[in-house]
């Protein structure tokens, strides 16, 4: 039975970075809400010789990733899923950052989780998950993910709102909250599939020179980051894919319920290293 990797977002990027790695002993599934990068991903995976397939999917909505879950499992054995799809504050508004980046969380999670024997999950963070202090984490409110989303959409939005009046620091606070809460989700997932065999981690990136990445870094915030840096530099698609990859193969087989934290220093420098430079 083929041994099937599924990697949302992974149309480019560290994503698509990460599947050239894994799609040498796995077939992938590339999916993303762009059928036409999804279809350029793909073939660059086939001239590489890997077995690949194209799937949309939207993951802020619950039966668009259960239909990819199915999808998946129709081809073989799920091996592996990295949920890499995410919106960053340039990209879209605080309510719909949250509910991609958290709510698409909890359906990865736990559509995949039903059609999985074993594997791994690994979702994608960000640094951004350490920026905010915890006195501002509505970590009372994560629960409500899994028993009643629109309250938990209403409470987190009402946090990240103590920014409303700059509309890109309000998203940027949501998205920060959107990212904790991914680190938190993924610990609380791999407690319960654990016993089932299912390893769930997160990573968080820090800047890194994609689309979004590159965007972010126009900022003036994102682009003071850098400096935060060991090296004073961005961290490289094909840098984080290996990283990715590592996290995300089988043989890694203790590392579960953390966070890894791939972002050349940053925070550990803005918090102590270099926060006074």
């Amino acid at each position: 039975m083929k041994r099937i990797c599924v990697i949302t977002g992974g149309g480019s990027g560290m994503g698509l970075e990460a599947a050239k790695i894994l799609g040498k002993e796995r077939t992938v599934i590339l999916s993303g809400r762009t059928e036409k990068k999804l279809e350029n991903a793909v073939n660059q995976l086939k001239e590489m010789g890997i077995e690949a397939y194209a799937k949309a999917c939207d993951t802020s909505n619950r039966e668009s990733v259960k239909a990819l879950a199915t999808y998946a499992a129709s081809l073989g054995e799920i091996t592996n899923v990295i949920n890499s799809a995410g919106l960053s504050p340039v990209m879209a508004e605080a309510e719909k950052i949250l509910r991609v980046n958290a709510l698409g969380t909890v359906y990865v999670n736990q559509e995949f989780s039903k059609v999985m024997n074993k594997g791994v999950i690994v979702d994608i963070a960000s640094m951004a998950a350490y920026q905010l202090p915890e006195f501002l984490l509505p970590k009372k409110a994560y629960p409500l993910a899994d028993t009643d989303e629109e309250l938990f959409i209403k409470k987190t939005l009402k946090r990240a709102s103590i920014a409303k009046k700059d509309p890109y620091q309000f998203s940027g606070f949501a998205y920060s909250i959107s990212k904790n809460f991914v680190t938190w989700y993924a610990a609380k997932s791999a407690f319960e599939y654990g016993k089932k065999g299912i390893r769930v981690v997160s990573l968080s990136p820090g800047l890194i020179s994609t689309g979004m990445g590159n965007a972010e870094a126009e900022k003036g915030a994102a682009a003071s980051q850098i400096a935060m840096t060991c090296e004073g530099r961005m961290g490289t698609p094909e840098g984080l894919g290996f990283a990715i990859a590592s996290v995300a193969d089988e043989r890694n087989e203790y590392l579960a319920a953390v966070d890894v934290l791939v972002d050349g220093g940053t925070i550990r420098g803005l918090k102590e290293f270099k926060k006074n430079k």
